[in-house]
């Protein structure tokens, strides 16, 4: 990071708490059914994301005469589950994005998601001065999750939307 991009008096070596954040989904070319009547650009609001991370395998390559260890080099890049957790709301756009793809009973073209359904999804993380965060490319629901019901508890009941996807940037707004 270059030290032209930190505005005057913000310290660059203070981290950024890690409660302050929010998650847009940016469908290609504005909106697709499940948000349809939403806002372009859908912000949510939730309590936790987990699963930003990205892996690379290495590529090990054992040279005859080197007798000081194999070569390393640069392999394939994996991406982890992106889960993102929230209260349990009267609004329905998560779960119908994943009935795009699950071919629940009020999927439209019987649960076959057409490419146009996938979307970045951007995790923004707010400091004082600077925001900055993470974009997934071309991601799509693989589970959606309600935590148990329990008449006994106090919690607020909980949904999880786990994302698989295929690309994890660092972004700066």
């Amino acid at each position: 990071m270059s030290e032209s991009l930190i505005p005057d008096g913000q310290d660059p070596l203070t981290p950024f708490p890690g409660f302050n954040f929010f998650v847009a989904f940016h469908p290609p070319g504005g909106s697709f059914a499940p948000f349809a009547n939403l806002p372009d650009r859908l912000v949510g609001g939730f309590s936790e994301v987990t699963g930003l991370e990205a892996t690379m395998e290495p590529k090990v390559i054992k040279e005859g005469g080197r007798n000081y260890g194999p070569l390393q080099r640069a392999g394939t890049v994996s991406f982890s589950t992106v889960v993102l957790k929230r209260g349990v709301v009267s609004s329905r756009h998560l779960w119908a994005w994943w009935s795009l793809f699950a071919g629940g009973d009020d999927a439209p073209n019987g649960g076959w998601a057409p490419a146009s359904s996938r979307t970045d999804v951007s995790i923004l993380l707010n400091g004082p001065a600077v925001t900055l965060g993470w974009q997934l490319k071309n991601a799509m629901p693989i589970k959606f999750r309600v935590a148990d019901l329990n008449a006994k508890g106090t919690e607020v009941a909980i949904e999880e939307i786990h994302l698989a996807h295929e690309g994890l940037n660092m972004v700066r707004v």
